[in-house]
């Protein structure tokens, strides 16, 4: 194959593979069409420890990534597909570099071209799949377990970054209330479950505000130690408001910012997406924010072959010294 990378435009049948944290992801994307996406999570392996433990993670991946790759295929086989699309980082850099290496074994065994995509860009091009895309420019909110940033999307394939978090991200902040209050992994999807039976005014989290555009979510998962500590035994009567109240305050921080940066920039469109972006919290409080379907906010591949559309194909050998990378770019 020769020429310069994929394009939007272009009618390739891509295989993309992700691996970057605890889901396992293989996924068939043709044109803006997704033929399959397979998504095997390890949540349950990890609910015993609380969170992801990295190196049962990239074992776990060693023996899912082929058994994923061939259900993703389906009736299509590897000379069907035009291109290998793998996440590069960032994220997890042992469970990286299993899909990467993968990915360079499917496609130096069919002389197929690889795109490594960023992980971040993934999330945003998952906007960009039928049967809606959405056509920038646009302002998105990435909330995840590993990030929480505000990007402008002048265009597809490119973004610029304006505000971040100066600590933990909102998924992080969502796992560890969790472990606060005793539930279970992922954090977030048990929050957001039990707060649906308690009361979001019940108790008063303040997040920290900070300069520019920035997030910071230490604080108010300091606040909630300090309460259930201050509870006692008591905690178990008080957990589904807890947990709503905590909710809460994450998702005013989230929405708060995000307007803000819509008028700072004039964006006129908003968008979400993201691990967070499921939840029903969020989703309610930017009713007009366009987000991914569900199955397509948490991780998964079919994002990643979305985004490398937009990303120029590395031509073999080129792409057999590439190496993952850990913290984002």
């Amino acid at each position: 194959m020769e020429g310069p990378g994929l394009r939007a435009g272009d009618a390739l049948l891509i295989l993309g593979l992700e691996t970057s944290c605890d889901e396992t992801a293989a996924a068939l994307v043709e044109g803006g069409a997704v033929v399959s996406s397979v998504v095997s999570s390890q949540a349950d392996l990890h609910a015993r420890f609380g969170g992801v433990v990295p190196e049962v993670a990239s074992r776990r991946h060693l023996e899912l990534v082929l058994p994923v790759i061939e259900e993703a295929l389906g009736e299509r086989t590897l000379d069907d597909v035009d291109t290998v699309a793998v996440t590069q980082g960032p994220g997890l850099i042992g469970a990286l570099l299993v899909g990467l290496s993968a990915a360079k074994a499917l496609a130096w065994g069919r002389g197929l071209p690889l795109v490594p995509v960023n992980h971040l860009h993934g999330h945003v091009a998952s906007l960009y799949l039928e049967p809606e895309p959405l056509e920038p420019p646009f302002l998105c909110l990435l909330a995840s377990g590993g990030h929480t940033l505000l990007v402008d999307v002048p265009e597809r394939g490119a973004f610029r970054p304006i505000g971040t978090t100066l600590d933990d991200a909102a998924g992080e902040a969502f796992d560890k209330g969790a472990r606060l209050l005793g539930l279970g992994y992922p954090g977030g999807a048990e929050i957001d479950r039990l707060a649906r039976e308690g009361d979001p005014e019940a108790f008063e989290f303040p997040v920290a505000r900070v300069p520019g555009l920035d997030f910071s979510f230490s604080g108010v998962k300091t606040a909630l130690l300090y309460e259930v500590r201050g509870l006692g035994a008591a905690v178990e009567a008080r957990r589904a408001d807890l947990a709503a109240s905590y909710q809460r305050a994450i998702v005013r921080a989230l929405v708060a910012r995000t307007l803000e940066a819509a008028g700072q920039t004039g964006a006129e469109r908003i968008a979400v997406v993201g691990g967070v972006a499921a939840n029903s919290e969020l989703r309610a409080a930017l009713p007009d924010a366009t987000a991914p379907p569900l199955a397509l906010c948490t991780d998964n591949a079919a994002m990643i072959a979305s985004a490398a559309r937009y990303v120029e194909a590395i031509l073999p050998p080129g792409y057999l010294a590439l190496d993952a990378f850990a913290s984002a770019l």
